[in-house]
């Protein structure tokens, strides 16, 4: 087999995987080499508690790649190479302490219904911004897919300002610029609906006082409510599969459980990679590094100021993950409507969330983390033996380093030791909204972030999303200014992943663009 290609990749990350196959749909010779043992970064599915039990690792939503312009590309073929999808009608709910919920479905009647019984006046609201998400939403997405390049932003700008007029562009600048709790807040009446769709902005380090952090409330109410979720047919990794198995029908290769320890590069041009076991593998064209800024320089040994900004990038905190095996789904005291809905948010308010978050940022165990139980097995019962289930808590916020507890109740400053009581912390969380939830484990598998960067080394300290998206560090600046587009000093050497713009999320966005930056097309 040739150790010379067009393009080879460090990392097997979905991002990896969607540039490779474009890049070998136009006629490049690609090989990917991942440290783990499988494919697929944080995207991955296995047994993690009892045999006949499919957890997802990390990642379980795949809305955004089954909505990404590159499934649009590529979609038929990743069908052929055995893609499924499990569509969601009910996508997400809040549950609060007083024993109310309240839920997002693809049902608008049934999602304006339970909004108005919080508020008629929010759901007066609400219709009327479902009303206009179609005007809306070519423009956000839009920039969310836009090349960070002047040129291409100054072109953004104008179709912008054609389309919405002067006062539309900035009220649409403004509304870019606000946190969470402002645009929630005046928006919306009831705390609870606030709570509702705050949560989202806490899945990418955007608590509710952070300025840049609206725009994903709203995207994730207004996407839920048109489009319902998407879940992959016995497992997230579904993407994955199918990608690995376009690449190689298509005659790239895929290489897992090979660590490169260095990157080559001769008078400021890449030239291959040496892996651990010491054979070089030379490329053509492009080395595509899918790793954490912070890990470039170790791969290039150089060490100017990109590199120093690199080593600089900022994370988000972490996260825990706790995967359930159950004899059946909550039972949850606000209703067993809840059992239909893929994602149960318990943040209670959003006050809750900003002081989780600030715990955690300052190296505390919050007090009352904030929980992600996702129930995938109520929308795929594939995934667990009959009549049976699995449960995805993602347990946020988690310091990746702990100084203390915000409770004072667990004195280990380590997560070795920290892990189980922190579990604990969670689950009795859990219990008081679905009691008996604990009787019906059958298994459970405790993942905390030092576990997940272990396993993973692009997630740092546990941050699921490769770095914060703060407005310091997005759009242009993602990940340095002047390389939002994955390019680095030397030439042929390309970063990408979620710590690339488009960022965190399963768009394959940073992938794919850059895959078409180097073809032309």
């Amino acid at each position: 087999m040739s150790d010379t290609y067009d393009a080879v990749f460090i990392g097997a990350g979905h991002n990896s995987l969607a540039s490779a196959l474009h890049l070998a749909a136009k006629g490049w010779s690609v090989a990917v080499f991942e440290q783990a043992s499988v494919a697929g970064g944080a995207v991955k599915s296995g047994a993690y508690t009892l045999p006949g039990f499919q957890h997802d690792w990390a990642a379980m939503n795949l809305s955004l790649f089954a909505g990404s312009t590159f499934m649009k590309a590529y979609g038929a073929e990743l069908a052929q190479n055995g893609l499924e999808f499990a569509p969601v009608a009910n996508p997400f709910a809040s549950v609060f302490p007083d024993g109310t919920w309240c839920g997002v479905s693809t049902d608008a009647a049934a999602t304006h219904a339970r909004i108005a019984a919080l508020s008629p006046t929010d759901a007066a609201t609400w219709d009327r911004l479902c009303a206009s998400f179609g005007a809306e939403a070519p423009h956000l997405f839009g920039l969310l897919g836009a090349k960070m390049k002047l040129r291409a932003l100054a072109y953004f700008m104008f179709k912008t300002l054609r389309a919405k007029g002067l006062n539309g562009t900035l009220d649409m600048g403004q509304f870019l610029l606000q946190s969470p709790r402002q645009w929630l807040t005046q928006t919306f009446t009831s705390p609870k609906v606030q709570a509702m769709l705050g949560a989202w902005g806490m899945h990418l380090d955007f608590a509710p006082d952070i300025a840049g952090g609206a725009l994903f409330p709203y995207l994730e109410g207004m996407a839920g409510q048109a489009f319902g979720m998407v879940l992959g047919k016995g497992g997230a990794d579904t993407i994955i599969r199918a990608l690995c198995a376009a690449i190689n029908a298509r005659g790239g290769r895929i290489e897992t459980g090979q660590s490169v320890s260095r990157i080559q590069h001769t008078s400021g041009k890449a030239t291959g990679i040496q892996l651990a076991d010491g054979r070089e593998i030379t490329a053509r064209r492009a080395v595509i590094a899918n790793v954490a800024p912070r890990n470039l320089p170790r791969l290039t040994g150089t060490a100017s100021d990109f590199d120093a900004k690199l080593t600089a990038f900022a994370h988000a905190p972490g996260t825990m993950m706790i995967h359930l095996a159950l004899s059946d789904l909550p039972d949850w005291t606000a209703g067993n409507a809840l059992k239909s809905f893929a994602y149960v948010h318990l943040a209670p308010s959003l006050d809750q969330m900003a002081r989780t978050y600030q715990q955690a940022k300052a190296g505390l165990l919050p007090d009352e983390p904030i929980l992600v139980v996702g129930q995938p097995t109520t929308v795929d019962p594939s995934r667990a033996p009959a009549d049976q289930h699995t449960l995805w808590l993602q347990v946020r916020m988690a310091p990746g380093q702990i100084i203390g507890d915000a409770k004072g109740e667990i004195t280990a400053t380590n997560w070795g030791e920290a892990a189980l009581p922190f579990a604990n912390r969670a689950l009795d969380i859990l219990e008081s909204y679905a009691p008996g939830t604990r009787a019906k484990i059958l298994g459970q598998r405790i993942v905390p972030p030092t576990e997940l960067e272990a396993d993973n080394p692009n997630l740092v300290g546990g941050d699921q999303i490769c770095g914060s998206h703060h407005l310091s560090q997005n759009f242009l600046f993602r990940p340095l200014r002047g390389h939002a587009d994955g390019a680095t000093p030397i030439q042929n050497l390309h970063l990408t992943g979620a710590a690339v713009w488009p960022g965190a999320g399963l768009g394959a966005g940073s992938g794919y663009l850059l895959a078409q930056k180097l073809t032309g097309k």
